[in-house]
């Protein structure tokens, strides 16, 4: 009889394999590593640089003196742009409260108007007139003022007592 092998037979073979060799390079892991066999030493070593001197560089420095310059100018430029920015909001948004201000006032204006329309009707007036007792003015009852346009001097209010009645 002939061997017949079958695709999961040969899988398991292959995993097992596999698992064979891992283990392998495992246990030669700890033989191969160096640090594990020899000790790590570290000595203290103390330097002296107060006897150092920087060399001045002086292409260096005028390098970062432009840089400097530069990056100053960039940053003036964003503060007047964003300074300009703002205000321009600021000032937008005070027109807009005008706006309404000047709307709120037109609209209490219309009203005082209404109003005083409402009650300058003379059947209103006349009204109210007879309801506290009023009667209407005789004839010659009522002096309208009249200036005479030679003269300019203030003109002083009289009071001439009513003719009386004729019987």
């Amino acid at each position: 009889m002939a061997a017949c092998t079958t695709y999961f037979d040969s899988a398991s073979g292959w995993s097992a394999r596999v698992a064979e060799h891992n283990a392998a390079l495992l246990a030669q892991q700890p033989m191969r590593r160096r640090g594990a066999r020899t000790p790590e030493v570290c000595f203290a070593k103390s330097f002296d640089n107060s006897r150092l001197v920087k060399a001045a560089d002086p292409v260096r420095v005028r390098q970062m003196r432009i840089f400097s310059a530069a990056v100053a100018l960039l940053f003036s430029l964003v503060m007047i742009y964003g300074l300009q920015h703002f205000s321009a909001i600021e000032g937008s948004y005070r027109v807009e409260s005008e706006k309404q201000t000047l709307d709120q006032l037109r609209e209490e204006n219309r009203q005082l108007r209404l109003t005083e329309a409402e009650m300058a009707q003379p059947g209103r007036i006349d009204g109210l007139a007879h309801q506290m007792g009023l009667a209407a003015p005789q004839p010659g009852q009522v002096v309208h003022a009249t200036i005479s346009p030679e003269s300019s001097a203030p003109v002083l209010a009289q009071v001439t007592p009513p003719a009386p009645p004729a019987q």
